[in-house]
């Protein structure tokens, strides 16, 4: 298998940040991987082809045009870095163990993505940085997701937001559920309302909070919820830290006012 096969236009390779080059490259670095000896150098010369030496003449054997070659090289470094970095390359035990420049074995998480044949799913689980999350639910729910938890996540920033609203509105510890959330938004007495809003929108917000909380963390509270799609996953997690935002920045006019 070559590049050439996954990037016709090496311009798409260029473009892509190094998490996702790099999950882009996984099935083809394990076909390489079976070959022989697996190092950042081989790829590189795979690629570009052999460097030239100093006093002989430019080679030219590699897969993209000469004048790709400085920007390929740089975007499959940073996708080596990124994999290795995230322990999906590890360092050949049968050479030096901890040599990170040396050659590169899968790790176990490398060979089950490799298999899967949902390459797609496969791909978004490293979909999620964990800078796009709030502070109240970043570490949890980032560690649930990569670990494959997905009901688990999606339902642990949906009780994130929960708290968050029944916190920011003032509310005792036993209020919960879409009805608290309804109260702390409701258009005319809500401590979370925004009096300046058009009043529909108050009430579409009250709505927005209450219809997310209802489907995706109710149902994981009372039962067993299954997911395996890691992009759906993301979506609501996304949706979640949306809504934290919001939270957040009422809570913090609320105290303004108060």
């Amino acid at each position: 298998m070559l590049i050439t096969d996954l990037f016709p236009d090496p311009e798409v390779l260029i473009a892509l940040e190094p998490d996702e080059l790099g999950m882009r490259l996984l099935p083809l670095f394990s076909d390489w991987h079976r070959r022989g000896d697996f190092h950042l150098g081989r790829v590189l010369e795979r690629v570009n082809g052999r460097p030239s030496l100093p006093g002989q003449p430019t080679v030219d054997d590699g897969q993209y045009e000469r004048r790709y070659k400085p920007e390929i090289d740089e975007a499959l470094r940073e996708a080596w870095a990124w994999l290795v970095g995230a322990a999906l390359l590890i360092p050949d035990p049968r050479y030096h163990a901890l040599d990170t420049t040396g050659p590169m074995r899968f790790s176990r998480k490398a060979r089950s993505l490799t298999q899967d044949p949902n390459h797609a799913r496969a791909r978004s689980t490293y979909r999620l940085p964990k800078d796009a999350l709030p502070p109240s639910i970043r570490e949890e729910v980032w560690d649930l997701y990569h670990r494959g938890k997905f009901a688990t996540a999606v339902f642990t920033a949906m009780r994130g937001v929960e708290i968050a609203v029944r916190e920011g509105a003032g509310f005792p510890v036993g209020d919960h559920g879409v009805p608290m959330i309804r109260r702390a938004f409701q258009k005319d007495t809500g401590p979370l309302r925004d009096p300046d809003q058009d009043e529909g929108e108050r009430e579409a917000l009250m709505h927005l909070f209450a219809g997310a909380i209802g489907p995706y963390k109710n149902p994981h509270s009372h039962r067993a919820v299954e997911m395996d799609d890691p992009g759906e996953a993301i979506e609501i997690v996304t949706l979640a830290s949306h809504m934290l935002r919001i939270v957040d920045a009422r809570r913090s006019r609320r105290l303004e006012n108060s």
